[in-house]
């Protein structure tokens, strides 16, 4: 039988292409080679670019993290910041305290230690400190606030701390470190005690850091604060405390070792070896048994802690979505390969195969249609974590915001005590003013009841005024200064407390010349000192029938003199050096916070003068004493 008349329909078929395999299978195994050649060459390629693209886009991701650290470093700086600066001006109103001075003299008895030690007491627990003490010269504590606890202070020398030697040798000591008899953590301020002058110990305040440091535990990122020598102080992780970011050279062991900086701690080195940087910020890899992290580090230093405050950001997030973009590329490459190969395939087969065409079509589109599902699934999963991170962004700023309104309401809480002192005059000139336009108004003498309504509204403007400039008696001098009359400041300090003068039976004197005396000086504040030292003399004539108040102003040279005499009960003998000092009042219980002459104090030297008290028999007299303008 031939093949032309052979009855079985697929044998023709079959034999022609046997046949074209007879005349081509020479070539078939050199075709297969070059196939397999551009497919391994192909493959290599597609592996070199999956890496190249995944470290530029981790890069890229990573980069797009550090505004969001600076956000957090800047935060974190001034919250340190703010923290120190409460406490940085307390041993300044501190180191006049007479107190103080008694218990470091040689001869100081039981009695003059038993009351330094309770002054130190209500000072750390009035102000929040973990300890406050004194240290004669020598280095031995004399009185401390935790005088009745197990591990004292009295007694113990600390003559081996930067903060003592600095200070005793005038300057001011400042110091983080662990504490050698509590244990505990601290930021150390040291001030100099002067006795007329000449050194006589130092006083040492210690702050507890683990509030602020709590704080940070909750948050998604890392937070270290290192010092001087690299070493973690500060951590939102406590098994990171005590410990050194790079080996320690036997120099500074020596260093901190001479100074028990941190006692018997070993000091050993965290696991963190750089990795890398992204445009300039170094990434530190965390190499521990349990786990391995990458940290992107935004570091700031802190100059006046002598600090270095670090955030770690992980870069796990910013790596997967670098891994999600390389994916899709990955898939978006092998679908345009795969593509290619078919095409290469299908030209490959014109050909021989005509008649599966249309089947390798639609097998093709086939392909490309799932594949173009999926990558519609990992765009709809990528916009998802963009929507995540916007979300997560939006948070960021709603808490940035709630930690502004925080330490705006913290610093509206220190400054309660005084604003309640200052505002209590006019708001007594205010209500006396308003009881009496009531009854102009009831007998119908409406001319007199709008004066007063007038004067209620200046003196609302000048408690507007007062609120903007008063600060707590540890306020920054930064008010803007101007040329003033004081006759002007005397007639607006009379017009405030005109109520408790018609009210209390003395005999008021100004004595003051025809020419304006001038000074250089903030006039509300100015009036508000002249109204607290004139009702001072008020409250101390309040129950004498001969009470007679005396101001009398006069130029002496270059300098213009306010003084201010009352013929009451005066200072008791003895209390003259404690009555400019914060929270030290003559006067009985609920009268007083004890902080207006010490805030007076303080106002007049941001003037470039001096409050003081003038010697007399009888009563009690204060000078205000400042630089005069020429007119």
């Amino acid at each position: 039988m031939s093949e032309a008349t052979d009855t079985r329909g697929a044998v023709p078929v079959l034999r022609r292409g046997w046949l074209r395999l007879d005349r081509r299978g020479a070539g078939l195994p050199r075709l297969l080679r070059r196939r397999g050649l551009a497919l391994l060459l192909l493959a290599a390629a597609a592996l070199v670019l999956v890496m190249a693209g995944n470290s530029w886009l981790t890069g890229r991701y990573v980069a797009a993290t550090i505004p969001q650290g600076e956000n957090i470093l800047r935060l974190a700086v001034s919250g340190l910041r703010g923290e120190l600066a409460r406490y940085e001006r307390l041993p300044d109103l501190m180191d006049r305290n007479p107190v103080l001075v008694r218990a470091l003299k040689p001869d100081a008895d039981t009695v003059d230690l038993a009351a330094a030690n309770l002054y130190l007491r209500h000072v750390a627990q009035r102000m929040g400190l973990s300890d406050a003490y004194i240290m004669a010269p020598d280095g031995t504590t004399r009185a401390a606030s935790n005088f009745d606890q197990r591990f004292s202070f009295v007694g113990e020398r600390f003559d081996y701390r930067p903060y003592f030697t600095e200070a005793l040798a005038g300057g001011q000591g400042r110091f983080s470190a662990l504490g050698t008899t509590s244990g505990k953590r601290g930021y150390y301020f040291g001030r100099a005690l002067r006795d007329r002058g000449r050194i006589v110990g130092v006083l040492v305040l210690k702050i507890d850091m683990d509030a602020i440091e709590d704080s940070w535990r909750a948050a998604e990122y890392e937070m270290i604060v290192t010092d001087s020598e690299g070493i973690v102080f500060l951590a939102s992780r406590r098994d990171w405390q005590f410990h050194a970011l790079a080996p320690l050279t036997a120099e500074a062991r020596t260093r901190i070792a001479a100074t028990r900086r941190y006692d018997d701690e070993p000091l050993e080195v965290l696991p963190l070896s750089p990795a890398g940087r992204v445009e300039g910020h170094p990434i530190l890899r965390l190499g521990l048994p349990d786990q391995r992290r990458d940290f992107l580090t935004v570091s700031e230093a802190l100059p006046e802690a002598d600090w270095t405050v670090h955030v770690l950001l992980d870069t796990a997030p910013a790596r997967r979505q670098a891994l999600t973009g390389t994916l899709a590329g990955l898939m978006i490459f092998g679908v345009g390969a795969a593509g290619l190969m078919a095409w290469a395939q299908r030209r490959a087969r014109l050909r021989e195969r005509l008649s599966i065409q249309a089947e390798a079509q639609a097998q093709l589109e086939g392909r490309v249609a799932a594949r173009t599902a999926e990558l519609a699934e990992l765009n709809a999963r990528l916009g998802a974590e963009v929507d995540e991170r916007r979300a997560t962004e939006a948070e960021l700023r709603r808490t940035q915001r709630h930690l502004v309104q925080s330490a705006k309401l913290a610093a509206l809480g220190q400054m309660s005590a005084a604003l309640s002192h200052e505002l209590n005059q006019p708001l007594g000139a205010v209500r006396n003013f308003a009881a009496n336009a009531l009854t102009y108004l009831e007998r119908n003498r409406a001319e007199d009841a709008r004066q007063n309504i007038t004067r209620i509204l200046s003196l609302t403007d000048r408690m507007t005024e007062i609120g903007r400039t008063l600060r707590t008696f540890a306020r920054k001098p930064n008010a803007q200064l101007s040329e003033v009359a004081l006759q002007d400041v005397l007639r607006d300090a009379m017009e405030v407390i005109a109520f408790r003068l018609d009210r209390v039976p003395v005999t008021l004197r100004l004595d003051l010349p025809s020419d304006p005396l001038r000074v250089r000086a903030g006039p509300v504040r100015f009036q508000q000192v002249v109204v607290n030292l004139v009702s001072n003399a008020l409250d101390a004539l309040e129950d004498r029938p001969d009470g007679t108040i005396h101001i009398e102003g006069r130029r002496d040279g270059g300098r213009v003199l306010l003084t201010v005499r009352d013929n009451g009960p005066g200072i008791p003998q003895g209390l003259e050096d404690r009555i400019f000092d914060p929270f030290f009042s003559t006067k009985g219980v609920g009268s007083g916070l004890g902080l207006g002459l010490s805030i007076s104090f303080n106002i007049i030297k941001d003037f470039g003068g001096e409050l003081r008290i003038l010697p007399t028999e009888r009563g009690a007299a204060f000078c205000i004493d400042l630089p005069g303008v020429e007119s």
